[in-house]
């Protein structure tokens, strides 16, 4: 009887906000982007997904601001919740506090005491290759350094979809954020991504920042990331440009690279000296 209350509750939301809407307020939008499958668009553009099996869910990432973000959740599946996040910056991590246990990469652990440093619940470690089953549904970790050391995507193989946090970005990725690894790093992880989409059935990328794109990722663009990130990791910096951030101050060594849609910001004490 709860269950119907709250599925007629959800139903008589979506008619009055929008068709595919199903919460809203001054911090969060929450719309089913497919199947069991719902992304938030925060104030601040940026994104997290609740992926629904038949047994339990995952929430992953936290965003940056969300008041009573598990309450939110709850509204909309009853189920058992595992919380992911992508990685430890704060517009991914900064509501871990509404949940008790979170799953991270540890290589990630270095951003914990800028980030999380006053978060009272359990850190959950994850590895590559680690399966999440949520019961007829399946979410796999692959561990995608560049972006942060222990950056991360949950892929669902069956359905052709990767959600990916920041370590592919959304239309540009930021390689110059400290600690800084090598642009050699990141371009490793473009490949495996690019051998996932060929190989491996994923055809879609659900990125960190949805709202400036409402569309996924294709392998077009990681294979752009690709011929970008090989230029920088062997010096080549031609066509380059200085980069600023309106809301936040940047490096005066902070640089951008550009290909069609996707760009690599980077910082250029961190490139090697061209071969």
């Amino acid at each position: 009887m709860k269950r119907s209350l709250v599925m007629f509750a959800l139903l008589l939301a979506c008619m009055s906000i929008g068709a595919q809407t199903v919460f809203k307020n001054e911090e969060v939008e929450v719309s089913l982007l497919k199947e069991k499958t719902w992304v938030f668009s925060t104030w601040d553009h940026t994104t997290m997904y609740l992926i629904e099996g038949e047994d339990k869910a995952v929430l992953i990432d936290t965003g940056t601001r969300c008041a009573d973000l598990d309450k939110i959740v709850g509204q909309i599946t009853p189920k058992p919740l595992e919380v992911i996040v992508t990685h430890m910056h704060p517009d991914h991590a900064g509501c871990i506090k509404y949940f008790d246990k979170v799953w991270m990469h540890r290589a990630d652990t270095v951003l914990v005491a800028q980030h999380a440093a006053d978060y009272q619940g359990e850190f959950l470690y994850m590895e590559g290759g680690q399966v999440f089953d949520l019961g007829g549904r399946k979410l796999e970790v692959a561990w995608m350094p560049g972006h942060t050391p222990g950056s991360v995507v949950l892929l669902d193989k069956a359905n052709g979809d990767c959600y990916s946090g920041d370590a592919f970005g959304s239309g540009e990725v930021w390689l110059q954020c400290v600690p800084m690894s090598p642009v050699a790093t990141f371009h490793e992880s473009c490949c495996r991504m690019e051998k996932l989409m060929k190989e491996g059935g994923i055809k879609d990328i659900w990125c960190g920042h949805y709202p400036y794109l409402k569309s996924s990722l294709s392998l077009a663009y990681i294979q752009t990331m690709i011929r970008i990130s090989h230029r920088l990791m062997n010096g080549d910096q031609e066509g380059s440009e200085p980069y600023s951030n309106y809301f936040i101050k940047m490096p005066p060594t902070a640089r951008k690279l550009s290909e069609g849609r996707a760009m690599i910001v980077y910082d250029s004490t961190n490139i090697p000296e061209a071969r």
